[in-house]
């Protein structure tokens, strides 16, 4: 089953057999105290060099969060996809809970994109979902409800039938919709990353719908998180994620070597290209 999603000017496509494709996460103020104060203040510069970089480290598509104490994001979500569709080509994954913020961002942009998130929650599924379907974007069903966050994969599987039933219902494709099996952090719970791991498997075989997983929660509060990071990613992909959202300079040489690994590269040529890249310019992460 293939996720078509777009750009003014290219299309990405998530896809099983196809290279796993990377979602740029660092435009998110989450975390990052320089960038929130930025927004604050309405200035995007951060936002536009944070795009060209991940652009440059390979990234397909680019996360865009801007969602912060203090900020107009009802204002400043469509004025940062507006920016953004001028600078790179990638496509955009809209990311907000803030539904007015969202039906703005989705009428400024150009292309199909991709909206981040739908939950199992009602609230959320009679909110988003429509928008979702009135502007003909693709959809990342989070794998949460009016309980939290689930502790195994079966609960996982059970919200993801949930989100994929009532999107279908609205006449939102299958194809359209990914599920997100939140990964949580193996520091408070060393099960956790089993939990996922099964729960993309399920959701892959049950459903047929591209799975995507977010790298960074699961090493929270643990030294040396991109070892975890490139580790959890890889054993993600290798169980059927298609598609991640994560850092991409840092997690991308891992991902295209289980891409290899895993048949998602044919004849090992995206692998080959991005080593010669790396001895060609040993400072840019690719």
């Amino acid at each position: 089953m293939d996720t078509r999603v777009s750009s003014a000017a290219t299309e990405v496509v998530v896809g099983d057999g196809r290279p796993t494709v990377l979602i740029g996460e660092r435009i998110n103020p989450t975390g990052r105290r320089a960038l929130a104060e930025a927004l604050k203040a309405g200035d995007l510069e951060m936002v536009r060099r944070e795009a060209l970089a991940q652009a440059q480290a390979g990234a397909d598509m680019l996360d865009v969060n801007v969602s912060a104490f203090g900020v107009d994001e009802v204002r400043l979500l469509p004025d940062a996809v507006s920016l953004l569709t001028n600078v790179v080509d990638l496509p955009l994954c809209l990311d907000t809970a803030n539904p007015v913020a969202l039906a703005q961002a989705l009428n400024a942009y150009r292309g199909k994109p991709l909206v981040n998130s739908v939950t199992g929650e009602e609230k959320s599924l009679a909110t988003v979902l429509p928008l979702v379907k009135n502007y003909g974007a693709a959809v990342i069903g989070l794998v949460q409800d009016e309980a939290g966050m689930p502790a195994n994969a079966e609960q996982r599987l059970a919200i993801a039938h949930r989100i994929v039933e009532r999107a279908e219902a609205m006449g939102i494709p299958r194809e359209d919709i990914l599920i997100d099996c939140m990964a949580l952090a193996v520091g408070a719970d060393p099960g956790s990353g089993l939990a996922v791991l099964e729960a993309v498997r399920r959701v892959r075989a049950e459903l047929g719908v591209n799975v995507l997983v977010a790298a960074s929660n699961v090493s929270f509060g643990m030294p040396d998180r991109q070892l975890l990071n490139s580790a959890f990613l890889s054993a993600a992909i290798c169980a059927g994620a298609t598609c991640l959202i994560a850092d991409v300079a840092r997690v991308r040489p891992a991902v295209l070597a289980a891409d290899l690994i895993s048949g998602r590269d044919r004849r090992a040529r995206r692998y080959i290209e991005a080593y010669r890249q790396r001895q060609t310019s040993p400072t840019r992460a690719t």
